[in-house]
């Protein structure tokens, strides 16, 4: 069982969990920081590898979560192009082309690897969409998809594995292909997020910011940063909110709290 709520509101930690990251305060060695950042294609890569297609479930969600995937319509059948900025395997692309026949997709992700699963795909064709290899720190996204092209960008978990420093290079980015008036869609981890509450001592970076065991890095978003963030580079907020989720494991009589932030930013 699961039970979902929204609102601006942190979650409010148990005294237990307060003094587990109060006391957690030793941050990783700025050389091993830095390895982590040069290694960061190197370990979603092998991340891939190990997981090949399995690790993350197809999300069936997508359009019921996000209304603006209908919304942003003019009209019924009205051809939509998209952006999914960081696509992985293609789990959320696919369960969508297959329900919108309207629709074009762009997509694209940081490992080589998880390009050529999707590229593998039995629904893949290069008539419906386009994926492509990029760092969207560093390459600019105007190679690969026309300015002002747009109508919708995803962004579901893929900001949170960016240094935090490099987020707002990926905001200026995605900003160049959107056309006016549009929107970016975006989910991802928020703070005190059950998953970030299991880290060890040891896997801090810095402020929310921790490693796991494989080398890949997860960011835990407040409301206020996310907001600055996307301020800072022209758009303008349109929804950005907390969901928490209660996912309840009877069997082991476990409460498991889930903190997301989902958020709509806009494009003036």
């Amino acid at each position: 069982g699961a039970f979902q709520k929204k609102g601006h509101s942190a979650r409010i930690l148990s005294p237990e969990e307060a003094e587990k990251l109060a006391k957690d305060q030793v941050l990783v060695s700025d050389f091993k920081q830095l390895k982590l950042e040069k290694e960061a294609q190197k370990n979603w890569d092998l991340f891939y590898k190990r997981n090949s297609t399995n690790f993350f479930k197809d999300r069936h969600w997508t359009t019921r979560e996000f209304q603006e995937l209908k919304a942003c319509r003019e009209f019924a059948d009205q051809k939509l192009t998209i952006l999914e900025a960081g696509c992985g395997v293609g789990n959320c692309l696919f369960p969508l082309l297959e329900e919108d026949p309207h629709i074009f997709a762009y997509a694209c992700d940081f490992s080589p690897r998880a390009v050529e699963y999707v590229k593998k795909n039995a629904l893949y064709s290069t008539e419906r969409c386009k994926v492509f290899q990029c760092d969207l720190t560093k390459d600019d996204l105007l190679e690969n998809i026309p300015a002002d092209s747009v109508d919708v960008v995803t962004l579901i978990f893929v900001l949170s594995a960016i240094h935090p420093d490099k987020m707002h290079l990926v905001l200026k980015n995605i900003y160049k292909v959107l056309k006016p008036g549009k929107c970016v869609l975006f989910r991802d981890y928020g703070l005190y997020d059950h998953a970030m509450l299991r880290f060890k001592a040891g896997s801090k970076l810095g402020e929310n910011f921790y490693v796991r065991q494989d080398g890949t890095r997860s960011y835990f978003f407040t409301e206020e940063f996310l907001s600055q963030l996307f301020k800072a580079e022209g758009y303008e907020q349109v929804v950005n909110e907390y969901m928490h989720r209660e996912t309840v494991n009877r069997k082991e009589d476990l409460c498991v709290p889930r903190v997301f932030l989902q958020s709509k930013f806009q494009k003036p």
